[in-house]
Formats: structure tokens, sequence, C-alpha cells
């Protein structure tokens, strides 16, 4: 349901999320009072030390002031965890309830500084216990207050006080395309850009602000407040939501036939291709792993990893590291060498230089396959995160493709800042003149990933020959006439459920409808579907059958949303014109942006893997982008990223070896389905 209205403003928290806190702090009080009235019953009639008097009184108002507390306490319990998320009528008294509980925290707080007072003063010739039970009192009180400040920071909700905001809702069930209201939505949004755009200044403080980092601020920003315009969720909503979609998605992969094949591409390869696109892979990958330097180097050798490289950093370098940029310690350099097994001499150019749209790289000849490697680093700073958010389309017209022609915005200039290294500062000219006859190859891992892509198309034209192999590229990259152009060059490598291939704006607008439409639907409280939800994570099972409201409520009360406090989202938003049914399209506001080349998808066969010691087994298919128009909740949507997890999982396959993953043992055999 929407934040809660207390004090005249709305909070970032429902009138069902105090459960939680609520029974955490009622445990704590509980045992409090139990502790201080047997501290009062085995000391009644015998406070005959100089502040006996002042004592005895005060464990008396404690135990009222404490028992107060308790009573109120339970009532909010009780009370949040009536009615579900979007039937909030039973808990309309939470908000007075949570009046009366602030106002608990004045004599708290008074009752707080006298016992600190009586401890300074008036506690000489008490027992130990009985001090010592006041000072515990004092520095509970103490310690809960300070953490119900901090929760109130968090829950705070700057647009909460707007009087703009409250006034669109109302608006928006006359007529959200008249005049007022259009002014009403427009000072709300611009007011939700400014909340934005400070917050990731705040994140950011330690960056330069610089014109180019004030532009990404902006441009983020209303991305961001624009995808949050149109709903009014709290962040234990969306929880609820992802817990109810994941169960939902598990529920519909049990029930398919496991011998279902995704019909491949007309322009996939024969069966024997697929083996060598893997081998190929497999061997790039080593080197998009390497790029991202000694952090990942460590992360995946945390035993020896540290003793190696501590050897090489910090020493003193010769002139032929001078091709060396931006690595002060050479520890990034030494970690390369490392995990690729080439020398020094190989290396034509490695930049370490990072700024927002400027990615690290470097271009080395691999002899063993003949080629002119191009490596480029993933996300690893907070500028490459900005670089990421920058989800723009930006025009990236090339020559001999016809249709619309353009590309993420971050990535398409980080692709043009690297491109403009290799031609003007002439690495790739120098890198040819050594080994004319080898071919360029192009590889990266997430970022790295999409920016190689990116990059292959942009040197295409003069090198025909290239190869680009990119490993977890983001979803909403190219445009569909540039992704089908790829098709010829570049292969995507996409790991299990992994987030970030499917991430795009439109698929987060998908999901954010189908977010809605669950907890719009489930007629559990919100408290029992994220217990069971945390259960199902951690432990596995069955996925609960939740009943929903659609028994209960008539579709046409369903296709409208609940307003003012009960709503939900704004009238005739995108989300809204597609909640009433699962299959109509989602409003578009954003252009559609693909995965690039033919994409080669690896899963793990049987069920989803729950425990880090059980067997794992891979297969390979070539799939299409259809596959990846949806995102799937699962714990290992952020593990199937990680590039070492996709290395493994690609020597696994190529490999007549056992692998372990976390570790887990996988078989010596492996199949690969076309």
């Amino acid at each position: 349901m929407p934040g809660m209205v207390v004090f005249g403003r709305r909070w970032g928290i429902a009138s069902d999320d105090l459960v939680f806190p609520g029974a955490f702090e009622l445990f704590i009080r509980v045992i409090w009072w139990i502790g201080t009235l047997v501290l009062y019953t085995i000391h009644k009639g015998r406070f005959d030390c100089p502040g006996g008097t002042v004592l005895h009184s005060y464990l008396v108002v404690l135990l009222v002031l404490l028992a107060a507390i308790i009573l109120s306490l339970c009532a909010i319990v009780y009370v949040s965890a009536q009615g579900t998320i979007t039937n909030p009528g039973p808990r309309r008294s939470i908000p007075l309830l949570v009046c009366i509980r602030a106002l608990l925290y004045l004599p708290e707080l008074v009752w707080a500084c006298l016992g600190a007072i009586w401890v300074s003063d008036d506690s000489r010739g008490c027992e130990r216990a009985e001090v010592g039970a006041v000072i515990g009192a004092v520095v509970a009180s103490w310690i809960i207050l300070f953490f119900t400040g901090i929760g109130v920071v968090i829950v705070f909700d700057p647009l909460g006080s707007q009087r703009p905001s409250g006034a669109l809702y109302e608006a928006g069930t006359r007529d959200l395309e008249s005049s007022d209201s259009a002014q009403l939505l427009y000072t709300a949004r611009s007011l939700a850009t400014r909340v934005w755009e400070s917050r990731l200044r705040l994140l950011c403080c330690c960056l330069p602000q610089d014109d180019s980092h004030r532009a990404a601020f902006s441009s983020i920003a209303q991305l961001v407040s624009g995808f949050f315009s149109d709903t009014d969720l709290v962040p234990s909503d969306i929880a609820a939501g992802l817990s109810l979609l994941h169960q939902e998605q598990d529920k519909v992969e049990q029930c398919r036939d496991p011998d279902d094949v995704v019909p491949h591409s007309p322009s996939s390869p024969i069966r024997e291709d697929l083996q060598t696109e893997l081998e190929r892979a497999a061997h790039c990958m080593q080197f998009a792993v390497a790029a991202y330097g000694w952090p990942m180097y460590v992360y995946s050798n945390p035993l020896t990893g540290v003793c190696k490289l501590s050897g090489d950093c910090c020493r003193s370098r010769g002139a032929e590291y001078d091709i060396v940029g931006g690595d002060h310690l050479g520890c990034h350099f030494t970690s390369i060498l490392h995990s690729t097994g080439l020398q020094y001499r190989d290396f034509i150019h490695i930049s370490f230089h990072n700024q927002i749209y400027e990615i690290p790289f470097f271009v080395a000849l691999d002899h063993k396959k003949e080629a002119v490697l191009v490596a480029v680093r993933g996300t690893l700073s907070l500028r490459d995160v900005l670089t990421d958010l920058s989800a723009d389309c930006e025009n990236l017209p090339i020559e001999g493709v016809t249709g619309t022609c353009y590309a993420h915005k971050g990535i398409a200039q980080a692709a043009s800042y690297i491109y403009k290294k290799l031609i003007n500062d002439g690495i790739l000219n120098q890198a040819f003149t050594i080994a004319p006859e080898y071919r360029l190859v192009i590889t990266g891992h997430s970022l790295g990933a999409g920016t190689a892509s990116v990059l292959a198309i942009l040197l295409r034209s003069a090198f025909p020959t290239l190869q680009c192999y990119a490993f977890s590229p983001p979803g909403g990259l190219l445009s569909k006439a540039l992704a089908d152009y790829s098709r010829e060059f570049v292969v995507s490598v996409v790991l299990g459920k992994d987030l970030v291939p499917r991430l795009s704006i439109p698929n987060m607008e998908d999901l954010k409808r189908r977010i809605l439409k669950m907890v719009s639907n489930c007629n559990k409280p919100k408290y029992q579907i994220l217990l069971h939800g945390c259960w199902y994570e951690m432990f596995g099972g069955q996925p609960d059958d939740f009943p929903t409201e659609l028994e209960n409520r008539r579709e046409e009360e369903l296709s409208q949303p609940l307003l003012g406090e009960q709503s939900l989202l704004l009238h005739r938003s995108p989300s809204y014109q597609s909640l009433d049914s699962e299959d109509s399209p989602s409003h578009v506001t954003h252009l559609p942006l693909y995965l690039p080349g033919r994409i080669l998808h690896i899963t793990e066969e049987g069920g989803p893997r729950r425990s880090c010691f059980s067997q794992v087994r891979y297969r390979a298919e070539w799939s299409s982008e259809t596959s990846f128009c949806s995102i799937l909740i699962s714990p290992r949507m952020i593990t199937d990223h990680m590039p070492d997890v996709v290395l493994r999982a690609l020597q696994s396959l190529t490999q007549e070896r056992p692998f372990s993953l976390c570790p887990s043992s996988l078989s010596n055999s492996h199949l690969n389905v076309i």
C-alpha cells in the first residue's frame, strides 16, 4: 500500500510494515519489564539506601511506563498485521497508535535523564544490583531512542509533505489531462528529479562535480524519478511483490515440459560450430576477467592471490612498463600477467584511466589464437555505475545499416572513447604492424561486454574479420537494426538467470507492472508473504499457492486503482493501463533496446540449485532476444553475473575435468543443445 500518513506527511513506510519492528521492540520491552518487576519485588520494602526513596519511585514509574509502552506496541503489532497490502481498512487506526507511541518517547526520555542523575548523585550506598538495573534501563532507553531516530531518518520521504503530490492524486481522478493537473504533474516530477539528483550527489560526493558528472546526475535522476513517478509503493511492497513473483515463476517453470527446447534462430550455426564457439568464448573470457585487475584476481584466489601479487607490486618499473597507464602501484598489470599467462612484451597498451564514460581496457597479442585482443573492463567503480545508469538512447549511425540506429548512451560514449584511443593514438596500427596476419578480437564482461559490442560495430568497417565475445552484456544496449547487424560478428554469452542481460527500461516497466499485479491480487497479510518468502529463498521447498482477491472482487474493481491513501499507482499511468490484463502490452515510453549479436545461453540442468554442495551440470544452446524480454527472479540472478562464475561454467563445458563451484562438483560430461 502507499506510504503511511502521520503528522501531516507521507512516510516511506506502510501501515503494515510495523509488525516486525514492533514485535522486536515488544520482545525487548517485555524482558525489560519482567526484569524490572523481579528487581522491584525482591527489594520491595528494603530500599534503605540514601537514595532509596527516589529509587523506589523511579522503579514504580518505570514499570508503569513500560506497561503503557508494551500495551501500545501490542496494539500496533496486532492492528498492523490485519488486512492486506491493498486493503488497509482494518489498519486505519495505525496513525493514531503511532502518535500515541511517539508521545510515550517523551516521558521515557525524561525518565532516562532522571535515572542518569540518580546514578551520578544519589546511588551511593545502594546495592550493586539496584544501581546496575538503573544504569541498564538508562542505557537501554538511550539505545532505543537512538535507533528510533535512525529509523525515522531512513523512512523519511522528502516528497511526503509536498502539497502538489497529494493534489495530484485528486486531480488524477478528475482529469489528468487538464492544464491544472498537467502543471501539478510537471511540478511533482521536477521536484522528484531534484530530490533524486541530490541523493546522487550525496552518494557520489567523493567524485569531482564537473560538467560531465552534473549532466550524468541530471540524466539519471530524470530516469529514476520518471520510473517511480506513477507508483505509490513502499520498499516492503516491492519486496513482497518480488517474493510472490519469484514463486509464481518457479511454479510456471515446474509445470513446463522438460523436453521442450527453445527453437533456435535461423542464423544459428550447426552443432560442431557451437562447440567451437564455446571453446573460443572460454579462452576470451580469461582476458575479460583479467581486465578487472587485482581485485578480481584476489577475489578468485583468496588464499594465494595476495601472496602472488605482493612480490611484484610497488617495486620500481623499467621502461617497458611505459605502456601501462593509471596503474600507480603496478598491481593491476601484475594480476593481468598472472591471469592471462602472457609476457609483458605481448601487451601493446594498458589503460586503467577511469572516469565517467571512460573505462579501462588493454590491447595484447594473443599468440595462441593469433589475434590482436582488446579486453574492456566491466563495472568496478562508482564512475562505472554512473556510466551504466546513463541509460538514455543515443544515435549511433553506422554506414551500411538500414533502419534506426541508436544505443545505450553511457556505453556508446565509453565505446567512442576507446575507439578514439585505438585509432587516433595508433594503438591498433602498432599492433598490426607487429602481427599483420592476426585478426582483431574484442571482448569484455558486463559493462565491458556492452562497450566491446558497440566498439566492434564502430570498427567493423575497418576490420571486416573482427570477432567480439560479449559476456553477460546489458540487455538495453542496441536498437533492433544494430542488434541484427551485429549477429555476423558478435557472440553474447549469458549464464542462467543473470539479471543484467535482462535489464532494460521496458523490462523494468514490465517488472513493475507484474509486481503491481501480484500485490494487488494477493489477499494475505504482508508479514506472512515476507516470512514465507524469506524461508523459500533460504531453504527452498514448494512455492506457496497464495489465494488472490480475484475470488472476492469483481474484475471491474480490479481494473480501477484505489485512490487516496489506498492507491498503488496514478490513474492513466503506463502501469495502470496494463494492470488489468497479463497479456496486454505495456505502454512504451522508451525506445526498445536489445542484446547484441547471437546469444549463447548457458543453463543448469535439473531444478533450481539451492545447495552449494549439489552436483551441477550445464547445457548450452543458441537463444534469441525474446528469451530475455522479462526479468526472472532468482537467488542466482546476481551470482550468475559474476565473471568468475561465468568463466568456470564455460570451462566446465569445454574441459573434461571435474568442476567446483562454491564448491560443487560437476560431472565430466556436458550437454550441448541446438
